[in-house]
């Protein structure tokens, strides 16, 4: 059992036998009577964000989560399946697992998935992927009295990434996951 206060971002722990991550994490002292603490935490089963209010002195249960190295494989319908580098065991997760890394998965790629007690919660993505342009549409050089010279250009997963007007269709970027804005050129 660890003290709320000491929950921190990036922080699991369980509470009424759900499994959460903390996403964010504030503390408040009013003026008169006890301070609360506000995280915004994802149910690492369901995948649903909520806002969880908690009394100083508070409790919950503490949960270790594993993070094993996996590659992605291919994709079955609803499921997507994965293999660890170091057992070669396969494994599958349902859609909803994933929702937030679908738009920078790719085939062959290598992620950390997260566990606890063997029971698969969702995968990490590292912090930058690079991404071929599907498709482009045409940057004209005169184009940048009204937006600035940027053009939306579509990623071979499917992703919409807003980039400068050089870019174009079969070029490699480089996109932040964390959120989704183009880096560089590769």
């Amino acid at each position: 059992m660890i003290d709320v206060n000491d929950l921190r971002k990036g922080a699991a722990f369980e509470l009424d036998g759900d499994l959460f991550l903390v996403l964010d994490y504030s503390h408040n002292k009013p003026g008169r009577g006890n301070a609360t603490v506000r995280v915004k935490v994802r149910n690492l089963r369901s995948g649903a964000l909520f806002d969880k209010t908690f009394t100083s002195g508070d409790r919950v249960e503490d949960i270790s989560v594993d993070n094993t190295t996996v590659q992605y494989l291919y994709h079955d319908g609803d499921f997507y399946n994965f293999m660890d580098t170091a057992s070669y065991e396969q494994l599958t997760l349902d859609e909803k697992m994933l929702q937030d890394a679908l738009p920078y998965l790719k085939e062959n790629m290598e992620v950390r998935l997260k566990s606890h007690n063997s029971e698969p919660l969702g995968i990490e993505m590292p912090v930058t992927v690079d991404l071929v342009v599907a498709e482009a549409p045409f940057g004209l050089t005169g184009d940048t009295a009204a937006g600035g010279g940027t053009k939306i250009v579509t990623m071979e997963t499917g992703l919409k990434v807003t980039t400068p007007l050089f870019v174009n269709t079969g070029d490699t970027l480089r996109i932040d996951t964390r959120t989704g804005a183009y880096i560089t050129r590769v």
